[in-house]
């Protein structure tokens, strides 16, 4: 039976008699966090710093989006989340349990996609989630066949059951992956790259997977390159780089940093890029009939009047909101690496 932590444990990690990560001063919301660490860090042999005194947070129910460029420590702070390489410093935990030292109470409740599954290719897709599920000791043998029936079917893979694991293409590869992290319901469902190599379509069914798994109250801590979806299906996020933490919180406070472009649409676009810019509007970018840039700090109705003073011809005229991918170069200075 499992007596829950130690007093050991709960010194390891740092845990105050409050419950919460003590070290750095805790926020209130790290209690109730799914994932919450404290400072951690991981430095690897010969001095490289991958992750630098990480502070996170992850409410449960939500789907979080975990951002950043190539190097940026994403894959290593999910290994160490999964007990799979143990911090150099620092607190973690997962489920309200210290990790590493808890994996094995945690472990079973999570489900988890990373780095791309692991795949016996002599064997079907349904033999390989069979062998899965055999592997898990909470694992009902007497319903095994019905459990990875019903896995293969939501992930869209219940047709290509019986093809050998060798002859499936990437993205079907990925949706096995996922259908393993599904066998049984899971309070975290931690994926790493969840759509690579899926075709639109399938990158549509999987964020639609993601939703129904947050509607029903599992917690989906996603770890991707593409702003778009995370844009689409989380509903947090949290932004890295070079092993820091940048910034986080709900998506839509994100974006909403971002100061967005203020965009004119007129026939006289030179005109209109001169008056903008004397009007202190930034990074003008004319394309075709419309003229944008970083609005000014002003009134934005004095912005158009110059216009209309000026004799330009406003056929539109209007402040696009910030998107999250504004909000990363804003954070960054820098595009947005797809190698992830």
């Amino acid at each position: 039976m499992d007596r829950g932590p130690s007093a050991d444990e709960d010194k390891a990690v740092g845990r105050g008699v409050d419950g919460g990560l003590d070290e750095g001063g805790a926020r209130g919301e790290d209690e109730d966090a799914v994932i919450a660490t404290r400072a951690l860090t991981k430095r690897f042999r010969g001095g490289q710093l991958a992750v630098d005194g990480l502070d996170l947070s992850v409410p449960a129910a939500s789907v979080f989006g975990f951002l950043g460029p190539n190097g940026s420590g994403k894959t290593t702070t999910i290994r160490m989340l999964m007990g799979l390489i143990a911090p150099t410093s620092g607190a973690a935990r997962v489920l309200g349990r210290p990790m590493p030292e808890s994996a094995r109470a945690v472990l079973p409740q999570v489900g988890a996609l990373i780095e791309g599954p692991a795949l016996y290719g002599f064997l079907s897709g349904r033999e390989n989630l069979m062998r899965y599920d055999a592997a898990d000791p909470t694992a009902e043998g007497r319903t095994r066949r019905a459990r990875v029936g019903a896995a293969l079917e939501r992930v869209g893979l219940a047709s290509a059951a019986g093809k050998k694991a060798k002859a499936y293409s990437l993205g079907m590869k990925q949706r096995l992956g996922l259908a393993a992290a599904l066998l049984q319901p899971r309070r975290l469902l931690v994926l790493d790259e969840p759509t690579n190599g899926l075709d639109p379509q399938g990158m549509r069914e999987i964020r639609s997977l993601v939703r129904e798994l947050a509607a029903e109250g599992t917690t989906v801590f996603l770890s991707s390159h593409l702003l778009d979806e995370i844009e689409q299906v989380c509903t947090h996020a949290a932004v890295m780089a070079q092993g820091r933490l940048l910034t986080q919180g709900p998506v839509a406070e994100l974006a909403a940093r971002a100061r967005g472009r203020l965009t004119v649409t007129t026939p006289d676009t030179a005109d209109a890029a001169r008056v903008l810019k004397e009007q202190g509007v930034g990074d003008l970018v004319t394309a075709g009939d419309r003229v944008s840039g970083e609005p000014p700090g002003r009134d934005l109705a004095e912005v158009n009047a110059a216009l209309v003073a000026a004799g330009v011809r406003v056929r539109g005229f209007g402040l696009e909101r910030g998107t999250l991918e504004d909000a990363f170069v804003a954070l960054t200075g820098e595009g947005f690496d797809v190698a992830g």
